[in-house]
């Protein structure tokens, strides 16, 4: 078996994110949790699981804080996993990433879906601005690097955003670059 890169200690939060939750079954067991799965034997019956394998993805998610553990039953001594609030912050992910799924790899048509509880309508889920609104797949985003960024990081981010009407951004040397502020 191949062992596993870690990026904890990368610099770029993708990469951080799929440390995180990056390993199929963990982003599996956090869509059941987020349908009301709390126990063992429901991850292990939803997801055909092999109980190793189960039980060493629950500690994962359990270490990284994305579930609490807690006691439900005494004797014999069980467990349920609740979501966190970090874990509650992934579920935009998780439902973006059924949409993407669900456009790409389903010609067929979806086999889950979004729906609205309050009607019962198909939601169509997009990522947007927090301040404008915008949809960040409208164009007019791109990535630039924060105040943290590594001297490498700059160099692989740097832009140039000429006619596009974003803020000039300082390559790697603080200088400004052409259009960019």
């Amino acid at each position: 078996m191949v062992a596993r890169t870690s990026f904890e200690t990368r610099p770029c939060p993708i990469a951080r994110s799929l440390d995180e939750v990056g390993e199929w079954w963990s982003i599996l067991l956090l869509r059941d949790a987020f349908q009301g799965l709390t126990r063992f034997d429901q991850f292990q019956k939803s997801l055909d699981i092999a109980p190793n394998i189960l039980t060493r993805r629950l500690n994962s998610l359990v270490e990284r804080g994305l579930f609490e553990k807690r006691a439900y039953c005494e004797r014999p001594l069980r467990h349920e996993y609740v979501l966190t609030a970090k874990a509650r912050d992934f579920r935009p992910v998780l439902l973006t990433l059924l949409a993407w799924g669900n456009r790409h790899l389903a010609p067929e048509g979806p086999s889950l879906v979004v729906v609205d509880t309050a009607d019962g309508r198909w939601a169509d889920p997009v990522l947007v601005d927090k301040e404008t609104g915008r949809e960040l797949d409208s164009g007019g985003f791109t990535l630039a690097t924060g105040p943290r960024a590594s001297e490498r990081m700059r160099q692989r981010y740097r832009f140039s955003s000429e006619g596009s009407g974003l803020p000039l951004v300082e390559n790697a040397l603080g200088q400004e670059e052409a259009g960019s502020r």
